[in-house]
């Protein structure tokens, strides 16, 4: 089983669940979170943000599944643009896809789990 954490923009989060459950993928933990990447933050005219608002979504899937929920959030969370839009240092361009700060995918391996309700003991 492999868990996969992906941080995404807030206003990316109802596309992301909506589609992993439309594919099949019902159960899933969002957290709010705070943080910033390698941008370190971003500046906005005068004002400098250091940690930005962000959701992680946690899945726990198959192994067999990993790349169609990577695929999927991916997706999903990437920000398309119409348009050109100017932020400060940030400039966006016509047609391009993905921005920096869209988010972070992390997969690692699940060991073992266990349902608390149906949990025996030792």
């Amino acid at each position: 089983m492999k868990l996969i954490r992906a941080i995404v923009r807030p206003k990316k989060v109802e596309a992301v669940v909506e589609r992993l459950s439309a594919e099949g993928f019902h159960a899933y933990t969002k957290v709010d979170v705070s943080g910033r990447g390698e941008q370190k933050g971003v500046k906005i005219g005068e004002t400098h943000y250091d940690e930005l608002s962000k959701t992680m979504i946690l899945i726990v899937v198959e192994d067999k599944d990993k790349t169609k929920v990577v695929d999927i959030i991916a997706r999903e969370a990437k920000t398309k643009r119409k348009g050109s839009l100017d932020a400060g240092e940030i400039k966006f361009k016509m047609g391009v896809d993905g921005v920096a700060g869209d988010g972070k995918i992390f997969v690692s391996t699940i060991e073992e789990d266990y349902t608390i309700s149906s949990y025996m003991g030792i």
